[in-house]
């Protein structure tokens, strides 16, 4: 696959995740745990998020195992929440997992992969729009707890117009 397709497709997957990852930096303590207990909560979306960044770009469902202290309540067909409210520290380790994750899945894709179904992930999708999708959802997610924190603190983080972790 042509490696300028890949830097492209890293530096836009990768400035998503960061702009995750720089919400989680920036919200505050009563602003992350929210009403402890609701689909709603800055610290629930935030993990929602980096669970399915996790799970989209993982090689299969069947090999996903998320690091220690995050399971699979995500894939719960009742919606169960998770066990507990996760620390700010735990997500930002779920987020770097997830990064190394994206960066594994570009390095894979091959003129040959990139047009592949990507299987049980999101049928009906190939391996590059699952990666498209993938960074719309971050993206979505990001949004969403940037302006939670505007209407809350009055302050979100910047705009990133791309990740400046390299893929060579």
């Amino acid at each position: 696959m042509d490696d300028q397709l890949k830097r492209v497709l890293w530096r836009q997957s990768g400035a998503a995740v960061a702009m995750l990852e720089n919400a989680v930096h920036r919200c505050p303590e009563d602003v992350w745990r929210g009403k402890g207990g609701d689909f709603f909560d800055f610290w629930y979306l935030a993990s929602h998020t980096a669970f399915w960044l996790d799970y989209y770009l993982a090689e299969s469902t069947e090999s996903l195992a998320p690091p220690p202290p995050f399971d699979l309540e995500e894939l719960d067909p009742t919606g169960a929440l998770p066990p507990r409210v996760y620390t700010q520290a735990e997500l930002l380790e779920l987020l770097r997992y997830g990064r190394e994750r994206c960066h594994a899945f570009i390095q894979f894709l091959t003129p040959e992969t990139l047009d592949q179904d990507c299987g049980a992930r999101r049928p009906g999708l190939t391996n590059l729009e699952l990666l498209l999708y993938t960074m719309r959802h971050v993206q979505h997610h990001a949004a969403q707890l940037n302006l939670m924190l505007r209407q809350r603190i009055d302050s979100a983080p910047s705009w990133v117009g791309f990740t400046k972790a390299r893929i060579d």
